[in-house]
């Protein structure tokens, strides 16, 4: 299957690390990696992805999601990498793979997990990205001209380098928008219950809007160190949102406010109270009536007067609660596992 090894520089957006390039000669794997001709990703030879990872060792995994396991391995010259193993029973398949592939290596950003190359070979597919050293934001924004709606932001996708700076990951799910485009529809419904939009968990409908709701929904999962989908012994039938939009409404926002997070001074108070302010602006029921990223930058960096928000998304009793959603067209399938989830589409 190889025909040819060799070993090159790369210079550039990978910072320099040495990479095994694999040739094969299968015409499929080739139009599989190189199918978008603007993409550049090195590709690794898949056994030094085995000698960094130790063979895949359970020592060196990091986590584990719906696409497969994350593992931490070691290259030849020193450098970390985290490999995203794709399992072969993911019900990501190559589709999301490439897509991955063709949207990550054409951004750079601080804030952006960086991906440093990929790995095909037989029924084997792996992403090698920088290794994060304090792992995903559950565990412990972009200058790019395009527009791109990741329809899965949530804790888990977050990850945090030594400094705890954020990083955002997990790209197989992401869409690219014109400048001009405003939405798009789709009938596969991707995405994680209790940080999809309303509209497009019930009607296939995402926005830049969309990432705003699920930005809202991390802002208030911060603020109160709970998840969004779990049960609360203040209101046990309610989501984390309806709890906070209830005593919002009391004028008791404080009182979600974690323990561990900085408070109790009035000019931090104001700052978290301004902080659950803005979450609730996100998570708004209409996709009007939110806020777009750059003005919650804005709201976040200046102390201008912030609109009152309105009803949130959700406001339902949470039968689900502490659950995942598979969501296919208009219905709901309720899954006792955290992970990302789809329709059933044949690979």
């Amino acid at each position: 299957m190889v025909c040819c090894l060799m070993k090159r520089k790369r210079k550039g957006s990978t910072g320099g690390i040495a990479h095994t390039i694999l040739r094969t000669n299968s015409d499929s794997q080739r139009e599989i990696l190189y199918e978008d001709k603007d993409s550049s990703v090195p590709i690794f030879d898949v056994n030094d992805i085995f000698d960094a990872t130790g063979n895949f060792s359970l020592g060196n995994k990091l986590g584990q999601g719906g696409f497969g396991s994350v593992y931490k391995g070691v290259l030849f010259d020193g450098q970390e990498i985290a490999v995203k193993r794709l399992s072969q029973t993911s019900r990501q398949g190559i589709e999301e793979f490439k897509n991955e592939v063709r949207l990550v290596s054409k951004l750079q950003h601080k804030n952006l997990a960086r991906l440093f190359g990929c790995c095909i070979h037989g029924d084997e597919k792996m992403l090698v990205y920088e290794y994060l050293q304090n792992r995903s934001l559950d565990f412990f924004i972009f200058d790019s001209r395009m527009k791109i709606i990741h329809r899965d932001l949530k804790a888990s996708n977050v990850l945090l380098d030594a400094a705890m700076n954020p990083k955002i990951s997990d790209f197989g799910l992401a869409r690219l928008f014109g400048e001009d485009q405003t939405e798009a529809n789709t009938n596969r419904v991707v995405g994680t219950y209790g940080y999809m939009s309303p509209e497009y968990a019930m009607g296939g409908l995402y926005s830049t809007k969309s990432d705003a709701f699920s930005f809202g929904v991390l802002t208030l999962e911060i603020l109160s160190g709970r998840r969004s989908n779990q049960c609360h012994q203040e209101s046990p039938s309610i989501s984390l949102i309806a709890h906070v939009w209830e005593l919002w409404k009391e004028g008791r926002a404080m009182d979600i406010v974690d323990s561990s997070t900085l408070g109790g001074s009035d000019s931090t108070d104001q700052v978290m109270t301004r902080c659950i302010q803005i979450g609730l602006l996100c998570v708004q029921e209409s996709p009007v009536d939110r806020p777009t990223m750059s003005d919650v930058v804005f709201m976040l960096g200046n102390a201008t007067t912030l609109p009152s928000p309105k009803k949130p998304a959700f406001i339902l009793q949470g039968k689900y609660d502490d659950m995942d959603t598979i969501t296919t067209g208009s219905s709901a399938i309720p899954s006792t596992n955290r992970v990302t989830l789809s329709t059933l589409v044949p690979r």
